[in-house]
């Protein structure tokens, strides 16, 4: 199992450090450094950062947003990075959610399966370099009756096959992304939860494809805290874990919330989104339970840690991405190399 990392949002309070943990990560081997856009810092731009100042780390957008860019535009970055990382890039997209969609991009949230497998096959065409023409329910190319015509791609990436990888969170989207997709995007990953979660859907779509799991990356992220209060260290994620499964999305499309009664907490998902849309952001966050934080992250001494690395391993993860966490840039180095010390000690590496 190999080790990634995921810096998140640039502009989330921890920037002027991201470049230091980037760099360790790649000293010590890890794998791929992920970087994330909303609506603020865009991935692109902190990858191409990165990558610049780095020397064998794969970067890789985590997510690109579907609705914010043109397919063929998503091809051109994919390709300028890839060559400017000398192979290093590897592209993750995703549909968003309704509110940022709309609100942000103003691109309606509909049919967001048949738009991803579209956008999906179209940067796919464009990065073959051969001349671009599609037709389909969302895109049309070139737009018919019109003075444009099919072009070609002309910067040269590095390898002829990019890494494609999709966030998903729905068993639709999942078996979708097994199908058209080399790798998964998953969060709020549990190791115990996780074949019934994820892995049989990603499966049924790869099966559809006439493929295995053989070659396919599973790639979930997991905060990442290390010490000897488990508990305590599980508290500093309640807001993020209440922000997700109370407030990111509506009432009726929050993917995170559904994903959490899927694991077994109908009705504790239902309480920390009345309290979250309700204003009580800190009711929402102590009505977490425990084990959904403590399954969800890597908490502990670094053999606790090595235990729960074993457990991704055998679940099916290929690889585990880590966000680590800490008050200070110390803390989060020491998370990082406590991450290959726990991935040594389980044998994984």
């Amino acid at each position: 199992m190999r080790l990634g990392i995921n810096l998140g949002y640039w502009g989330a309070g921890m920037d002027s450090d991201n470049l230091a943990v980037a760099k360790e990560a790649d000293t010590l081997g890890y794998d791929v450094c992920w970087a994330a856009e909303a609506y603020g810092s865009d991935a692109p731009t902190v990858l191409s950062w990165v990558a610049a100042q780095t020397e064998r780390i794969d970067v890789g957008s985590a997510i690109m947003q579907i609705p914010a860019r043109q397919p063929a535009m998503t091809a051109m970055t994919a390709a300028t990075l890839d060559s400017l990382s000398g192979g290093r890039f590897r592209l993750g997209l995703g549909v968003s959610g309704p509110q940022v969609s709309e609100g942000w991009y103003g691109v309606t949230f509909d049919k967001p399966l048949s738009r991803t497998r579209e956008y999906v096959e179209i940067v796919r065409r464009a990065m073959t370099r051969e001349r671009l023409s599609f037709q389909g329910e969302h895109w049309t190319l070139p737009l018919p009756d019109g003075p444009g015509k099919p072009i070609k791609l002309t910067v040269h990436p590095e390898r002829e096959h990019i890494p494609l990888y999709i966030a998903a969170i729905g068993p639709k989207n999942l078996e979708q992304t097994g199908e058209i997709a080399d790798g998964a995007l998953l969060i709020f990953p549990s190791a115990d939860t996780l074949e019934d979660t994820a892995i049989k859907y990603l499966r049924a779509g790869r099966e559809k494809a006439g493929k295995t799991m053989e070659g396919f990356d599973v790639c979930p992220t997991l905060p990442l805290a290390v010490g000897d209060d488990v508990k305590g260290l599980a508290d500093m994620f309640r807001p993020y874990t209440a922000l997700y499964v109370g407030g990111m999305g509506s009432r009726k499309q929050n993917f995170y919330n559904q994903l959490a009664q899927r694991m077994g907490y109908e009705k504790e998902a239902a309480e920390i989104q009345d309290k979250y849309l309700s204003g009580d952001k800190e009711g929402a966050a102590s009505a977490v339970p425990h084990q959904l934080i403590d399954s969800t992250t890597l908490l502990g001494p670094v053999e606790r840690i090595a235990e729960r690395m074993t457990a991704y391993a055998e679940a099916g993860v290929t690889t585990l991405t880590l966000a680590p966490a800490g008050f200070t840039l110390d803390e989060r180095l020491a998370a990082l190399r406590a991450g290959t010390e726990a991935l040594e000690a389980a044998g994984l590496a």
